[in-house]
């Protein structure tokens, strides 16, 4: 019997797929995270036998917690997805593989001293909602050009996070913006997009999607 993850992580690849094939481009290259945060180990191990292998988690001791019961998932990769506090960043480095919203020099800078090799991909504001994080477009630069020099530090791409639309459609032009810039500083991921509106986003260039509900259902607010 299919379970109910595993059912919807079939349909979520469904649409990957599709989405990657309406834009021409190879569905294998779109990187589905599963966003797990405030899910149980349960439901991660119930994705990872149904094949998924990357995880995004948002609170740092809620997965702290549920990594003791996760130590034995060969290949899977962890990604960090939330705000991190500079002052996280040695519990950060210990549980994560991938951190996907460095903001500034000094959260980089504390992220390499934990000498622990990292892929890490830059937040940028899109929006200026209070509730969005991310750097400013005009520090964009700078904060590209210290991490690669960095020694722990892979820098993959960049990340960001749209203001909220029923409409998918309207989000095109953060997407747009976001491929734009990654481009100008000439990084080849891009992590945008989530259930509701990842067909957009893969039409738009993004190489990881960051999927939860349409995956793990609604989620509940105690963590």
């Amino acid at each position: 019997m299919v379970s109910m993850i595993a059912d919807r992580l079939a349909r979520v690849r469904e649409r990957i797929e599709k989405a990657a094939l309406s834009a021409r481009r190879d569905p294998n290259a779109i990187t589905l995270v599963a966003v797990s945060k405030v899910k149980s180990a349960a439901d991660v191990r119930e994705a990872y036998q149904a094949g998924q292998r990357h995880f995004g988690e948002n609170y740092i001791q809620e997965f702290d917690r549920k990594s003791t019961e996760l130590g034995d998932l060969p290949g899977a990769m962890f990604h960090f997805i939330g705000k991190l506090q500079s002052n996280k960043a040695k519990p950060a480095a210990r549980l994560f593989q991938v951190i996907q919203t460095v903001d500034s020099i000094k959260l980089a800078r504390r992220l390499d001293n934990c000498a622990k090799p990292l892929d890490v991909f830059l937040e940028v504001k899109l929006s200026p909602e209070e509730t969005k994080g991310g750097l400013d477009e005009s520090d964009l630069s700078a904060v590209v050009e210290y991490c690669r020099s960095l020694a722990h530090l892979r820098l993959r791409g960049l990340m960001g996070m749209p203001p909220w639309f029923e409409n998918p459609e309207k989000v095109r032009p953060y997407f747009r913006r976001l491929r734009s810039l990654a481009e100008k500083h000439e990084l080849r991921e891009i992590s945008m997009g989530m259930s509701h509106d990842l067909e957009a986003a893969i039409q738009e260039g993004s190489t990881l999607v960051r999927v939860g509900t349409a995956i793990f259902g609604e989620r509940n607010v105690n963590r």
